[in-house]
């Protein structure tokens, strides 16, 4: 592994918990000569400060250079730790030496086997449940390594690098910046990102600010299969852009489809009653199990799912077809799909009580997204909604919530103008309520044996919560709380 000691360090966007803050920590640790620089002041980013300079072992004192950058720093520095939402064709890194980033200096001294994720939706999902399994997979005995979760899902791999060992399972989560900033680089001749499993899930536009077009943006979403070979696979969408993922790379390729077969020789579909199929083709994999070659294909993705919609069939779609080629029994891949709570504050379930399941989709800040979250369930929804307005169009979620078995609204300007929607269609609610409580009084009034209770505002937190997560962890505590209660 690389000595850092001694070195000079510029990490270039200290951040709140990401890559810029980890770099920092495991670079100090190692004997590095840190300087941050950041445009953002020492308030804002007082937290990440805090941590550094409370952390155990810190040789010498880190400089910061705050509000403004440097240009001298990036000239004088050895290293510059770059942030991936920084532009390559920046001025300040056109005069660094060495440009790294937090993935780059994880994929250089990482021993374990990577899975890696892109897409422009679904990958934090797809990711999560990779990772879900194979961790369940080590509970079970069945791998002796364990599993770690990184990367554009907020958490750097660099603070868990010093835990890996040979035979540990990593899962990336990859943005196109992240991965653009991984284009051509190798180690001892060999591509520094070479996945074992690289999944791509639907591409869509996005970040189009940046890249002014599609071919650019997804030309470096291509990145995270170029280092790979036929010991690898590369698993994509049966669409236009995910065949021509397939055509390219030099993996062993599978495709993956709601409709079924999604190619002829093989791959992943949804079935009609909303199974999730596996079928590979002949040979794909010498000692897989023979079944899996079979016409009709073998069950992977149960129908039911803790967390409903058919975007998330297709990511543990995905998912499992991955993790079939690294040899678990599709057996245990449906159980433990079967069983994933998804991520946290996305159509999140995380109680159950009296036959009543409970979400939190506190992140659905958008009454689209609500008016989804509605549309997800088969079963009744008593729908959780409202807050601050952000000047937006809420007839997209009025038009759904006749679809919800009980509207229960929270308070706040957004929450007015939903009422007058409701109103007007003769919509009955509950509320709106001030506090969490009165919200789920309201809830477990109207539920019944086989309903949802979903939390899905359609709005901002702001007034009541500090932030959306707030609410989402405020009402998880509220709901556990008060079930319990009940139950004793």
């Amino acid at each position: 592994m690389q000595s850092y000691s001694g070195m000079k360090v510029l990490i270039m966007g200290l951040g709140i918990n990401g890559g810029g803050l980890e770099s920092a920590l495991y670079l100090a640790r190692k004997g590095a000569e840190i300087t941050v620089t950041d445009l953002r002041d020492e308030k804002a980013l007082a937290p990440s400060i805090e941590k550094i300079e409370n952390m155990n072992g810190l040789s010498r004192p880190v400089r910061y250079v705050l509000g403004r950058h440097e240009i001298d720093d990036f000239k004088n520095a050895d290293m510059v730790i770059k942030n991936p939402g920084v532009r390559p064709d920046s001025p300040y890194l056109a005069a660094s030496r060495c440009i790294e980033t937090d993935i780059s200096l994880f994929l250089a001294a990482s021993p374990a086997r990577l899975s890696a994720v892109t897409g422009s939706k679904g990958k934090s999902a797809t990711a999560s449940a990779l990772h879900w399994v194979l961790s369940k997979a080590r509970e079970a005995g069945i791998l002796a390594g364990k599993a770690f979760l990184g990367g554009n899902i907020t958490v750097s791999p660099l603070s868990f690098l010093d835990e890996l060992r040979a035979g540990d399972d990593v899962v990336l989560e990859l943005s196109s910046w992240q991965l653009g900033d991984l284009r051509g680089r190798y180690r001892e001749g060999v591509p520094l990102l070479k996945p074992r499993s690289a999944v791509l899930t639907a591409i869509l536009p996005d970040h189009q600010d940046r890249y002014g077009g599609m071919d650019l943006y997804v030309a470096d979403k291509r990145v995270i299969y170029q280092g790979q070979d036929r010991g690898d696979i590369t698993i994509a969408c049966n669409d236009e852009w995910g065949r021509s993922f397939l055509r390219e790379s030099r993996a062993r390729g599978l495709a993956y489809s709601r409709e079924a077969p999604p190619v002829p020789e093989g791959g992943g579909w949804i079935g009609p009653d909303g199974q999730g199929f596996v079928r590979l083709p002949e040979g794909f994999q010498d000692g897989l199990r023979a079944e899996l070659s079979g016409r009709e294909g073998v069950e992977v993705v149960p129908a039911r799912l803790l967390v409903p919609g058919g975007h998330q069939k297709n990511n543990l779609l995905a998912a499992a077809l991955a993790l079939i080629d690294l040899r678990l029994s599709p057996e245990f891949i449906r159980g433990q799909l079967g069983n994933f709570p998804g991520i946290e504050h996305r159509l999140e379930f995380f109680y159950e009580s009296g036959g009543i399941r409970f979400y939190n989709d506190t992140a659905a800040t958008i009454p689209e997204a609500a008016a989804a979250a509605v549309e997800a369930f088969q079963e009744p929804v008593i729908l959780v909604c409202g807050g601050t307005d952000k000047n937006l169009d809420f007839s997209p979620l009025a038009g759904v919530i006749p679809k919800a078995k009980a509207v229960v609204l929270l308070s706040g300007t957004g929450s007015v103008k939903l009422r007058s929607l409701l109103d007007q269609a003769g919509i009955p609610y509950h509320g709106p309520f001030d506090a969490p409580d009165k919200a789920l009084d309201a809830c477990l009034s109207a539920a019944a044996p086989g309903d949802n209770v979903v939390l899905s505002p359609g709005c901002a937190s702001f007034g009541m919560f500090r932030n959306e997560f707030d609410r989402g962890r405020t009402w998880k505590e509220t709901v556990r709380h008060r079930c319990a209660a009940a139950q004793s």
